[in-house]
């Protein structure tokens, strides 16, 4: 996975190919599912969710570009993966998950693979974890169809913030978000396909 999924696509970021080899990805997958745990693809995580690809997963935190003890929040715990390979890179990580049988299963698959640091709760991802801003990064693991403001907000001047953005069903844009003193600054990275971000029911 390290030398033919990352490091041959560009992933060159040490704290992120040390995360992504150290981290049991198998522990974050079904029992049924584990034979695939390490193939270039995302996997069902069950509830319409899914785990993404180590690619993307690496992309990303590779993308944030931040330092050890940095505080992130990611919204869509899903599995709890990608939280692990934040908290793996010494990453102070608070992530939200809108369904509450994946909340419940992240804390216990982030528990087994050794990473109980990791604040896991339920919660609508479009209104951020304002008691615990500003963050130096915020991640989304699902895309919505434009930035939502309330992360914009939650997010310090100098932070990153890294998502997917689009339609359903219509392939995404990778983006990254820096927050400055004048405003905020856009890149688009690549194309992307991502499950849509739902917003919670209150």
């Amino acid at each position: 996975m390290i030398d033919e999924q990352l490091i041959k696509r560009g992933i060159s970021s040490p704290a992120v190919l040390k995360a992504m080899d150290v981290v049991p990805r198998h522990l974050f997958v079904s029992t049924d599912q584990r034979t695939m745990a390490y193939v270039d693809g995302p996997l069902p995580i069950g509830h319409g969710q899914t785990i993404s690809q180590p690619y993307m997963v690496a992309l990303m935190s590779q993308t944030l570009n931040l330092d050890a003890g940095s505080r992130v929040l990611e919204i869509g715990t899903g599995s709890g993966y990608q939280a692990a390979v934040l908290a793996e890179m010494d990453m102070e990580v608070y992530s939200i998950e809108l369904i509450p049988e994946l909340a419940e299963q992240a804390t216990k698959n982030l528990e087994l693979a050794g990473f109980s640091k990791v604040k896991v709760r339920t919660g609508d991802g479009y209104k951020g974890w304002p008691e615990e801003a500003p963050f130096d990064g915020i991640i989304l693991t699902a895309a919505p169809e434009q930035i939502p403001q309330k992360l914009i907000e939650q997010l310090k001047s100098g932070g990153t913030m890294v998502l997917p953005v689009g339609a359903i069903n219509q392939v995404q844009t990778l983006k990254k978000l820096t927050k400055t003193a004048d405003g905020v600054t856009k890149t688009d990275l690549v194309k992307v396909r991502f499950v849509p971000m739902v917003r919670g029911k209150n």
